[in-house]
């Protein structure tokens, strides 16, 4: 469980396409076994801890005559962002994902800013 103390809780939210293959004929549309593709995302404001992420697909775009296979992780999460990695392997065929990411947690109190 992640408790709070003194500190106030900040919620960010984003959203980041993290393939379009189809266009560019990249790897997760043409290739096949198993492919990995990793986006940094930066935080707008500091956390004070590093904060929960949580990770969904706001879109994704299949090869319907191909097995749909993925695993969706958030990795290295920090104070000022994280990884969003994403894997396939197999015959899967991958022509768009956008993943959507909500990060909570402590951020300094208002008072820690007035000097």
């Amino acid at each position: 469980m992640l408790r709070f103390a003194t500190h106030e809780i900040g919620i960010l939210h984003g959203e980041v396409m993290i393939v379009s293959d189809y266009d560019t004929q990249g790897p997760m549309w043409t290739d096949q076994g198993e492919r990995q593709v990793r986006q940094h995302v930066v935080f707008s404001e500091r956390f004070v801890a590093p904060p929960v992420v949580q990770l969904g697909v706001g879109m994704w775009d299949l090869d319907r005559g191909c097995n749909q296979r993925g695993d969706l992780q958030a990795q290295n999460v920090t104070l000022n962002g994280f990884d969003i990695v994403f894997q396939t392997w197999g015959d899967t065929r991958i022509a768009r994902m956008r993943v959507q990411w909500t990060a909570i947690g402590a951020v300094p109190d208002e008072q820690d800013f007035i000097l």
